[in-house]
């Protein structure tokens, strides 16, 4: 296997990682398939919902010009407004739009401004004239002469419409007309003449129920109406205090008392006189209507102004002076056709959905990596942050780009006016800004999830919930112009409101452009729109969220403390301090019943003392306590642990469940921080240079963390190129890798991980801890459960491994344990109970045969007279149904006489079964493990 040479530099490791991705893409292609499909099913509904919509309404025959067939059969159609009812008549083709007359505003008769105790104003009539409708149009004066006012008011209104000239308009503009009907958005049709309530003629007396018949326009805009006569009343008021709190409190949604008392207008003279005419007019704008933020429809306060300057005129050169105000009419127009884009209306509610569907698709993959350990192992093999980082991001960001320009040209290539009148780049500078933020939040949240399925029932609640919420309350609010607009930049700090925001406001900028035959939103529109807040919400989110997200990466990953980027980078680590046997009280004693164990600390203190290198693990008083929780005292679960072991050797760690194995190995791999003490991994150390650590280490964990879909080949290509190997040596060493662990034929190499068996698996992760010669190896339980024939062979892979390699190693065979280790360590409640080689071991403890024996239950008495007769000092050490397992020591036995004695003892009573064994590593395990806990629980 090619040798790598050094640790892989920042560009292989992006490579290593790229690749892999790509290859994982590649087997995920239909997923991917089916992710795109989905705005373009969504853009596919909005354009059903828009033909549906035109065909139902923008086209139907009450929203387009009339028409009238030439032929039987109707295929041959004229159509004007001669053919027109009066709501079709605005589409039509208007060359001489009809004139009409100028209406004042003036408030429904139920409404107009009675004398009530809030307002204290006794001018006014009492609210009886209201049951009878004979309230009269109220208008307030105020200013700096009231002698000037009082014959300004005289000349304001006129007498009683006279004569029957054939000119109707001429006849109206000499009087002052008045309608309770809003304005609409044009004059083409005069929603107050068009409507069935009559047109007031405002004079300064009226004759009871005095009504005077009309027509108006020519058809199809032809209308009989009436003109009532109804009394304007002028009043003084002393300053203009007193007229803005009596508007005030008479305004349409009801005052103090309930009530409703409307002024019709108000005129504030100010300094005017007989050389200046300078006026203020009060007019009542609570019936125009907003669409969006831009008023549509027409305020009448035109008649307002000819009314107070035609008085000023006739105060100044006498009754014979007018200003004749005539009508009022629109310009000409072309035929056209009702535009409303209901799809750019709701687009912002299914944009805001697909493009937040990316949300749980990134965060499942990054809580997928940490859920099955996959980043750790990734990094246990070499792969750093930098490396992690980039190219995860570029590779989220590649898709999420693609992704969007998909949305864009799906939606483009059907028609939708919300992508094809808004300016391409503007859309894709605001999506690519919003799903880099995207990105960075996943990054962010992903830390706080640890399941898969729990991450994607929360990002899908907030992608359902971001698109509701929107469109029922921060649309609703954008909406109100009396809401604050602060707070509705506070609502966008919230990422999804951004993101429906500037939808918001492309759906707006897209259906006025189609409205009125225009474009969309355009650069020039940007600093005008709320676009710029939403730009810069977005940018500094996304900053502060990649910011933090790595932060807290750095802290739970790399095991690093809160203030890591307060150190000084240029500080050397300190020089490792010597283990002294008063800090570790009770210890020492322990120590001197172990000399084993004493030895290896001692050997640990000297090469620490002499900065040795030549041992490729060295552990000092490793220790490891975790906190007590639910009322229980602390677990101490790594007892001041030191070990060395050199290259080439293989170390076996023994130990019953729960002995601190997994501990220890999860300290030196990074998992977790030591309490105190520490570990050198080729002279590096864990606490302060794992990332270094990691690029000579190789790991086989207990479980298997593999990508299911990846092959067997394309995993050991991937950690082959973490640890350097590169062309041939890289092929070369993948080849070998797969023939030794018994996955190269056959296609088992090419097949994906998830369709391997259990033991197929577990050959792989062997397989990858090994690849590229790591200089340090750590394997759990690494045979579990192959079967023999494979275990044999694997057994043989490791035992070559190691030449240049030191391994260590947990398992629970003792068989494995022999055949591979080269040195044994017997771990007990969190501490080394013995240490060296299975043959010393064996002859330590194993100073004894086992003899076993079955008889029937009556005969145990004389199995135990038998055994106190060759060995006076034996041990039971086993009984269960006549069956008793004793320990014989070997300088008080001959094999020989044990032999004469169970022939005697068969000629006595019936022996079913009986054996003389030498002492096994098992047994030895046993016997250390057992009294390791009892004299723990004493101490």
């Amino acid at each position: 296997m090619a040798d790598p040479g050094g640790a892989a530099s920042f560009s292989t490791q992006a490579n290593a990682l790229l690749r892999k991705n790509l290859t994982y893409q590649k087997r995920n292609v239909w997923s991917n398939v089916r992710l795109i499909m989905i705005p373009f099913y969504l853009c596919v509904l909005l354009m059903v919902i828009q033909v549906l919509f035109d065909k139902n309404f923008n086209n139907s025959v009450e929203n387009q010009c009339g028409c009238q067939c030439i032929d039987t059969q109707c295929l041959n159609k004229t159509c004007g407004l001669e053919f027109s009812s009066p709501g079709q008549a605005f589409f039509c083709a208007i060359p001489s739009p009809p004139q009409w007359p100028p209406l004042l505003q003036v408030p429904r008769p139920e409404s107009r401004a009675v004398s009530t105790s809030s307002l204290g104003n006794r001018d006014l009539p009492d609210d009886s004239c209201r049951r009878t409708g004979s309230c009269p149009v109220t208008i307030l004066f105020t200013g700096n002469n009231q002698s000037l006012g009082t014959s300004l008011t005289e000349n304001l209104l006129t007498s009683s419409v006279t004569g029957n000239s054939s000119d109707i308009l001429s006849i109206l503009a000499n009087n002052v007309l008045g309608t309770a009907v809003e304005a609409d958005i044009t004059n083409y049709l005069d929603p107050g003449i068009a409507s069935d309530l009559p047109i007031y003629s405002i004079q300064p007396r009226c004759i009871s129920n005095a009504t005077i018949p009309f027509s108006f326009g020519e058809k199809p805009l032809e209308f009989k109406k009436e003109l009532r006569c109804v009394e304007g009343l002028n009043l003084w008021r002393n300053t203009s205090v007193e007229v803005n709190d009596e508007i005030f409190k008479g305004y349409r949604r009801g005052n103090s008392e309930g009530k409703v008392n409307e002024i019709a207008a108000a005129y504030d003279l100010l300094n005017t006189d007989r050389n200046n005419f300078n006026v203020h007019i009060w007019y009542n704008s609570t019936y125009r209507e907003d669409l969006g933020d831009r008023p549509v429809t027409l305020v009448r306060v035109a008649r307002s102004v000819n009314l107070v300057s035609n008085a000023y005129l006739q105060f100044l050169h006498g009754p014979g002076t007018r200003m004749l105000f005539e009508y009022i009419k629109e310009m000409p127009k072309q035929e056209t056709r009702l535009r409303l884009d209901i799809a750019s209306l709701i687009g912002p509610l299914f944009f805001t959905w697909v493009i937040l569907l990316l949300f749980p698709v990134i965060l499942s993959s990054l809580v997928y990596e940490k859920q099955e350990h996959l980043r750790i192992i990734m990094k246990m093999h070499g792969l750093g942050d930098g490396p992690y980082w980039m190219i995860s991001y570029a590779y989220f960001l590649t898709i999420s780009v693609l992704y969007i320009i998909s949305l864009m040209v799906f939606g483009s290539a059907i028609g939708l006016n919300f992508f094809r009148l808004n300016d391409y780049s503007l859309q894709f500078t605001f999506y690519f800004l919003y799903v880099n933020l995207q990105i960075s939040l996943c990054f962010l949240v992903s830390s706080v999830f640890s399941k898969v399925k729990t991450s994607t029932v929360v990002a899908y609640i907030d992608v359902f919930g971001s698109g509701l919420l929107g469109l029922f309350l921060l649309q609703f609010l954008i909406r109100d112009s009396s809401v604050p607009r602060v707070w509705i930049i506070v609502m966008e700090l919230f990422p999804g409101f951004s993101l429906y925001g500037g939808l918001y406001e492309f759906s707006q900028f897209a259906f006025r452009g189609n409205m009125r035959g225009t474009d969309g939103m355009k650069w020039k529109d940007f600093s005008d729109s709320a676009m710029v807040e939403i730009f810069i919400i977005i940018i500094v989110e996304w900053f502060l969220a990649l910011i933090a997200a790595y932060y807290i990466d750095k802290v739970s990953s790399s095991g690093k403390s809160l203030l890591f980027f307060l150190k000084n980078p240029f500080k050397k680590t300190p020089s490792l301090r010597r283990p002294s046997l008063q800090r570790q009280g009770s210890k020492v004693f322990v120590e001197m019943e172990k000399p084993d164990v004493t030895q290896e600390s001692e050997k640990v203190e000297q090469l620490i003392r002499e900065q040795s290198t030549s041992h490729a693990i060295v552990c000092e008083n490793l220790k490891k306590v975790y906190p007590g929780r639910d009322g229980n005292p602390p677990k101490l679960a790594v007892r001041g642990l030191s070990l060395a072991v050199p290259s080439g050797e293989c170390f076996g760690m023994l130990g019953p469940n729960g002995a601190g194995k997994s501990s220890f190995i999860n300290m030196m791999t990074g998992l977790l921080k030591p309490t105190s003490g520490t570990g050198l991994v080729r002279g590096l150390d864990i606490r302060d240079d794992m990332d270094r650590v990691y690029t000579s280490m190789g790991v086989c964990p207990q479980h298997d963390l593999l990508w299911e879909t990846l092959t067997g080949r394309e995993h050991l290509l991937f950690y082959g190129r973490l640890k350097n190997l590169k062309g041939s040596d890289l092929k070369q060493a993948v080849e070998e890798s797969l023939k030794s662990v018994n996955l190269f034929h056959g296609g088992v190499a090419d097949k994906p991980a998830g369709k391997y068996s259990g033991g197929m698996k577990r050959r792989l992760s062997v397989a990858i801890s090994l690849i590229g010669n790591p200089k340090v190896v750590y394997m759990d339980e690494p045979s579990t459960g192959l079967d023999p024939a494979s275990r044999k062979n694997l057994w043989t892979v490791i035992k070559r491994a190691k030449q240049h390699t030191a391994i260590i190693l947990t398992t629970h065979s003792m068989e494995e344990a022999e055949f591979l280790c080269d040195r044994l360590g017997i771990f007990v409640d969190g501490g080394l109970q013995c240490i060296g080689n299975p043959k010393e071991l064996k002859g330590r403890y194993g100073g004894s045969y086992v003899f076993t024996m079955t008889t029937s239950s009556e005969n145990e008495r004389n199995v135990e007279k038998l055994i106190q007769d060759v060995s006076p000092n034996a041990k039971k050490l086993y009984h269960i149904a006549g069956t008793q397992k004793f320990e014989l020591r070997k300088e008080e036995v001959r094999i020989s006489e044990v032999f004469q004695a169970v022939e005697k003892a068969k000629s006595n009573f019936t022996v079913f079964a009986w054996g003389l064994a030498d002492t096994t590593l098992e047994d030895v395990f046993i016997k250390v493990a057992t009294t390791g806990q009892a004299f723990n629980v004493f101490a």
